[in-house]
């Protein structure tokens, strides 16, 4: 049962840092650049609108369900340690939770709560600094999930 339970969750977490990799690829490569060129005030605007629709959809699911997995393979790996693929599943659980999650919610939610606060007055200076410093922080997150979903796809060959 235990070994049933493992590679759900491991499927369950390639897949969701996988996706998540997706959505945060798109933002850093097109999407921040697209509502750049919309101007300041059009920019932020819909980068709010965004923020406030994200907490509605199905991301937030994946988004929690693939944190709380990887943080369940990091101490599964633990345990299993020096079982086919455990590195994989730890380094995977470990980056993911510290290079998504911990960089979400220390720096892209603050930089989110921070242009949803803006004065129309200051919007162009906060929007410079948040586009700047918000997509940087996203490529963080791109390439910590994308290489998690790889750990997780690397455990699941080595078992």
């Amino acid at each position: 049962m235990m070994d049933l339970i493992l590679t759900v969750l491991l499927w369950f977490s390639a897949i969701g840092c996988g996706l998540l990799a997706g959505l945060y690829f798109a933002f850093s490569t097109f999407i921040m650049r697209a509502l750049d060129r919309t101007g300041a005030e059009a920019g932020a605007t819909a980068m709010n609108a965004i923020n406030v629709e994200i907490l509605r959809s199905t991301f937030m699911p994946f988004f929690l369900g693939t944190t709380a997995s990887s943080a369940i393979l990091a101490l599964i790996a633990l345990i299993r340690w020096g079982e086919p693929g455990s590195l994989s599943m730890f380094l995977g659980g470990v980056l993911y939770v510290v290079g998504m999650f911990g960089v979400t919610i220390s720096f892209n939610v603050p930089l989110n709560n921070r242009l949803a606060k803006t004065d129309s007055g200051e919007v162009d200076t906060v929007w410079r600094h948040y586009l700047d410093v918000w997509t940087r922080w996203n490529r963080v997150r791109t390439l910590t999930s994308t290489a998690a979903s790889a750990l997780f796809i690397a455990a699941i060959a080595a078992g």
